[in-house]
């Protein structure tokens, strides 16, 4: 499993945490494990059957106020059976007022205490999107990732077979690039792949005679996605006249990425062939696969309503 300090957290510019420590220095090392993070309140009430000490405990204007409402001896006794758990950090939202106990209690116990000037529901938000992107499993493919009616299609196939010409014909057909090249693959539950690129090279594709273009800058905001759930992988092969294709679609087969099995579409590359309209051609006919339509099962059960009306 992966994870992560509160110090990452104290660090990290992409999602705008604005984030600042105010006590427990010491335990900014504190490995966080969980992509969830947790409300601190029935925990300050005592009852910690439900308590996870691997989140992120969140304190907001209830917890920040149900604290102010306990007389010293009770939130004293409180804080410790909360800390006895060594948990990794206390966040406080909409940067509220914390008491000089909760402030002695982490710093003594070495527990980060930190302060955002965000509301609850929106900081809990960017928590929990930046937790499920560094702490889940990841890998990287060499591929790419076009964003086809709403279905997200990874295209693989060795170098020079002529990828990035493909996802460039179907951004001048309408369709949107999320990753050319280089594709960060990321599990997210229940049981979905999403894919993204990394940030240096997002928006930009490589053509060869012609260089690095930005699809961003060429075709506009509406060519492009910054991440999409995977849904179809399309295979380009160069064409081997001895090899057996494929030619009724009763023949499925899968690709296994982080553990999830993906339909593949394998696609044989030769000359006169449109490549372009038959990777859309393939996400048309997984939407109605989703619907339920499966034209190589309809065929074949029409043929042997034909062959049996003829006996």
């Amino acid at each position: 499993m992966k994870n992560l300090t509160v110090k990452d957290l104290l660090e990290d510019k992409r999602y705008a945490l604005k984030l600042y420590l105010i006590a427990g220095k010491k335990g900014l090392g504190n490995k966080i494990s969980s992509p969830k993070v947790q409300k601190t309140g029935l925990a300050l009430a005592g009852f910690t059957d439900h308590f996870h000490r691997e989140r992120i405990q969140i304190l907001g204007n209830i917890e920040i106020s149900y604290l102010k409402s306990l007389d010293n001896n009770k939130r004293a006794s409180f804080l410790k059976k909360i800390l006895n758990f060594n948990i990794s950090c206390f966040i406080v939202t909409f940067d509220l007022e914390v008491s000089d106990d909760l402030r002695e209690a982490a710093e003594t116990s070495n527990t980060p205490l930190l302060k955002t000037t965000l509301p609850t529901d929106k900081f809990t938000t960017k928590i929990i999107n930046l937790l499920e992107e560094r702490l889940t499993e990841s890998t990287i493919l060499h591929g790419v990732l076009v964003d086809v009616l709403g279905i997200g299609v990874l295209i693989l196939g060795q170098s020079g077979i002529g990828k990035s010409e493909c996802a460039l014909d179907l951004v001048a057909k309408g369709h949107r690039l999320v990753a050319d090249d280089v594709v960060i693959i990321r599990k997210r539950p229940p049981n979905i792949v999403i894919g993204s690129s990394p940030d240096l090279i997002r928006y930009h594709m490589e053509i060869r005679g012609l260089g690095i273009i930005n699809i961003k800058d060429l075709f506009g905001i509406t060519a492009i996605r910054v991440e999409k759930q995977i849904d179809l992988v399309v295979k380009l092969n160069e064409w081997n006249s001895e090899q057996e294709y494929d030619r009724l679609g009763f023949d499925k087969d899968f690709y296994q990425v982080l553990d999830i099995q993906l339909p593949i579409v394998n696609i044989p590359v030769t000359t006169g062939r449109n490549i372009t309209t038959i990777i859309e051609v393939a996400a048309r006919n997984h939407i109605l696969t989703i619907m339920g339509h499966n034209p190589s099962i309809e065929f074949e059960r029409n043929l042997n309503k034909e062959i049996l009306a003829n006996k």
